[in-house]
């Protein structure tokens, strides 16, 4: 988004383009009107000013709306992949391929978008089968720990005590790097099978003050910090694009953007879960 989240709003154009066109065409259609009478003027001039819903700007409502859609696709798809949980693999490559697809896209495409969320709904319906099949309850606790997370962190940045700064961004891009090579590195011994632990690396113990604690619960917690400040970035890029009126379509790109980050954080958060009861 605007300074390091979803590519798609920094395109340029998107903040520079007048929404639809219409100061210009108001003012052609009242330059072709040279006979105007005293109350048509008087009726123009107490008529209220355009909003951004006229005028083809994005709008908080818009996001709120277009993201609540994208999440009821991921229940919807999370409930069919509860039931069948074969589709869970199709559903994680066809929601990668289609995340990549969105993140990149210079156009938002609402269809595209839409069928990433279904798709992840299959993904991640499977998997909280499966992990919820081993821990019992680990799934809605999962659920319940997004809801907090996503409400105090939003709390936090209306509050103004958070934000994206150039300094926390810097810090942000070198750990979400770490990260994603961590998780690469693990998964690529769990697959060739240097590593027989269902976590990895992450079932690994570790003792910190004489206290044996899984190296998954610390990785856990950074991910999960990690992902509650992409929703920071997410925040922000909205509020800079409804500030400078973007375009109205790009309120599937936040919608995009926040579903993507939510869907990590409830997989991160079921992990962290799922560990933790392991090692009980």
């Amino acid at each position: 988004m605007a300074i390091g989240g979803n590519p798609v709003f920094n395109n340029p154009n998107a903040f520079r383009s007048s929404p639809a066109g219409s100061a210009a065409a108001g003012s052609t259609a009242l330059a072709g009107q040279t006979q105007l009478t005293s109350q048509q003027l008087q009726d123009l001039y107490n008529q209220p000013s355009a909003g951004p819903a006229q005028t083809g700007r994005m709008t908080y409502d818009d996001v709120i709306f277009k993201t609540l859609a994208c999440l009821s696709l991921v229940v919807v798809g999370g409930a069919i992949g509860w039931m069948f949980p074969i589709l869970m693999i199709p559903g994680m490559i066809v929601g990668l391929v289609l995340g990549l697809v969105n993140a990149f896209k210079k156009e938002p495409s609402k269809g595209l978008i839409l069928a990433y969320a279904g798709a992840e709904g299959l993904f991640v319906g499977g998997l909280s089968m499966f992990i919820d099949g081993m821990y019992p309850g680990v799934a809605p606790q999962a659920v319940l720990g997004t809801v907090c997370v996503f409400a105090v962190t939003l709390l936090l940045f209306k509050s103004g005590k958070v934000r994206a700064t150039p300094k926390a961004m810097r810090f942000f891009m070198i750990a979400l790097l770490g990260y994603a090579l961590f998780s690469l590195v693990n998964l690529g011994l769990m697959w060739f099978g240097v590593l027989d632990n269902q976590w990895g690396m992450r079932g690994a113990e570790i003792s910190i003050m004489g206290i044996s604690i899984p190296l998954g619960v610390i990785i856990g917690l950074i991910a999960i910090g990690l992902a509650a400040f992409s929703l920071i970035v997410d925040f922000t890029s909205i509020e800079q694009g409804v500030k400078q009126g973007v375009d109205r379509k790009y309120s599937w790109t936040a919608a995009f953007g926040l579903t993507v980050t939510l869907i990590w954080l409830y997989v991160e958060i079921l992990r962290l879960l799922a560990i933790l009861r392991g090692d009980e």
